[in-house]
């Protein structure tokens, strides 16, 4: 499934133009990606959370050269999946 997929769906299911739900749906993703940026953790009850998580510094290899290099410490985004969507997934 696509944004255009998802869109028509929440559409559908809400009872709400495409537009409209194509404009809440940015919204959330825009809403959740600023609130994680910033350190937040964003949790939606049964569905999951969205946390920025610390990826520690470690030594890689160049694929094509074999030569070893540091890969620095960073942050990444994180979804875990709530317990109701994880029983939904199980079935």
């Amino acid at each position: 499934m696509n944004k255009g997929d998802l869109v028509d769906s929440i559409a559908e299911k809400s009872g709400a133009t495409k537009k409209q739900a194509d404009v809440i749906l940015s919204a959330m993703t825009e809403a959740i990606i600023d609130s994680v940026s910033s350190g937040e953790k964003v949790t939606l009850v049964g569905f999951g959370s969205f946390e920025a998580r610390d990826r520690k510094a470690r030594d890689g290899r160049n694929p094509q050269t074999g030569k070893k290099l540091k890969i620095k410490a960073t942050k990444v985004p994180a979804f875990s999946a709530g317990k109701s969507f994880k029983e939904k997934v199980k079935v």
